[in-house]
């Protein structure tokens, strides 16, 4: 079955740098888009990046010039390298392939604070 296992959270001061990590299984990684979600504390989860089987990308306005996307295709993991940190990217952060049906993991908690 399809999963995702996401790491690399953690306690960040502003200004800092994370990188986040996913492993996807149980599907054709390579055919598929990635993306990462954010769910901020009580609010809905939104997609923040993605990230097309060539490489290609899409960010949110709120994360663009700070994040990046990228996916490995032979080891199934697409990363998030997220720049100058703010305490409103504070939230668990989830990957996951658009379009297969809804299927999330236990995310990555991420907390901006100084």
């Amino acid at each position: 079955q399809v999963q995702y296992v996401e790491s690399g959270g953690g306690l960040v001061q502003p200004g800092g740098s994370l990188r986040l990590s996913c492993s996807a299984s149980g599907f054709s990684f390579r055919s598929y888009i990635m993306a990462w979600y954010h769910q901020a504390p009580g609010k809905e989860r939104e997609r923040v990046a993605l990230i097309y089987s060539s490489g290609g990308s899409i960010y949110a306005e709120s994360v663009k010039g700070r994040f990046t996307i990228s996916r490995d295709n032979a080891g199934s993991m697409v990363y998030l390298q997220m720049n100058s940190l703010k305490s409103e990217d504070t939230g668990v952060y989830y990957c996951k392939a658009p379009n297969l049906p809804d299927s999330w993991g236990q995310g990555t908690q991420v907390t901006v604070s100084s």
